[in-house]
């Protein structure tokens, strides 16, 4: 049961492989538990019903992005035969985090899902759950720490490639005064999205500057960024890192007289965000597939605890990054109203 609560690498960061197995893996845990034999089928049921994970998050489930990776889980769930949980600070708080992983970890589930947004914030409640023998697979945030922190696998995208190859086609796009939004300074992921944003668009001769909101108040959020394109006409693109923001970005596109003149793109999806890609109003989102992140890692750590086995040895389970261009946002828009995109 869910309950709410190429592109180059900078350096020194190494690559990682896109890992297709565990897909596989899903297909041949669901066949397990679906195969002709009746008998074999309740017995693989019955082995899995007291098996309980934990999902902890730094993305409340109500959030139009985490709603959809708690789906991913909550299917999971229902498709492994297992029981799930997901928990989430009320707002973007590491102490809360923290103190929630440590409770997961005093109830001894079977398996911890976290998100590692700050590693240094998470790292001491992260090794407490290893150290204790619960393996722990990291989702959306974490890819560079989640192997020194003992976690086994990490599902997500890896941040600075997602944020360079925004910059990449806003670049194309003619943009060369582009800024980045930032609505969770702190968050290590999304630092790294701006500085493969930064990196791109020097690449092409251009600069960017990040632009720190607080989307607890969007309209403060939207003052923010017309204030920014006010002071400064030769701003000539723009990155939101998450769909919260997009709102506040499209309406100071629209007051400043600027949305004809601005590249813009997005990270996530929403119904709003796909509207304004198929209305022209958005030239892309960079769709990470949050659903996987939410699915796969139950069916890792059902299949490890019954296996001791772990597809492409623990190396990142990358679900984006993909992009939603005018051409496809009608049919994600069908998949999103369905709660898995």
């Amino acid at each position: 049961m869910i309950r709410s609560a190429g592109v180059r690498s900078p350096p020194g960061h190494a690559r990682s492989r896109l890992v297709v197995l565990p897909l596989v893996t899903a297909l041949a845990a669901l066949a397990a538990c679906a195969g002709d034999d009746p008998a074999a089928r309740d017995a693989a049921a019955s082995d899995r019903a007291d098996l309980r994970f934990v999902v902890v998050t730094h993305g409340q489930s109500a959030d139009p992005f985490w709603s959809v990776v708690s789906n991913g889980a909550r299917d999971a769930a229902r498709d492994m035969g297992v029981g799930v949980s997901y928990q989430a600070p009320t707002t973007f708080d590491m102490v809360e985090m923290s103190n929630l992983i440590d409770a997961a970890v005093a109830s001894r589930p079977h398996g911890l899902v976290v998100s590692i947004p700050d590693p240094a914030a998470l790292g001491a409640s992260i090794r407490r759950a290893t150290e204790a023998g619960i393996p722990v697979v990291s989702i959306n945030s974490g890819a560079e720490a989640y192997r020194e922190l003992g976690a086994l696998a990490h599902v997500g995208q890896t941040e600075y490639e997602a944020g360079r190859a925004g910059g990449e086609r806003l670049a194309r796009a003619g943009a060369r005064r582009v800024v980045c939004v930032n609505h969770e300074v702190g968050n290590a992921g999304q630092d790294q999205r701006c500085a493969g944003l930064r990196d791109a668009v020097a690449e092409a001769g251009g600069t960017t500057r990040v632009l720190a909101v607080q989307l607890a108040d969007p309209e403060d959020t939207q003052q923010r960024i017309a204030g920014a394109l006010a002071s400064d006409a030769s701003i000539d693109g723009l990155l939101t890192l998450g769909p919260a923001a997009a709102g506040p970005a499209l309406a100071a596109l629209r007051t400043t007289g600027r949305a004809d003149r601005v590249a813009y793109g997005t990270f996530d999806l929403t119904p709003e965000v796909l509207t304004a890609i198929q209305d022209g109003r958005m030239a892309f989102a960079i769709d990470q597939q949050q659903y996987l992140q939410g699915y796969l890692p139950i069916v890792l750590l059902t299949t490890y605890v019954e296996t001791l086995a772990m597809p492409g040895g623990g190396d990142v389970v990358r679900t984006g990054p993909g992009f939603v261009t005018r051409g496809d946002a009608a049919r994600v828009m069908e998949l999103a109203r369905k709660g898995i995109r």
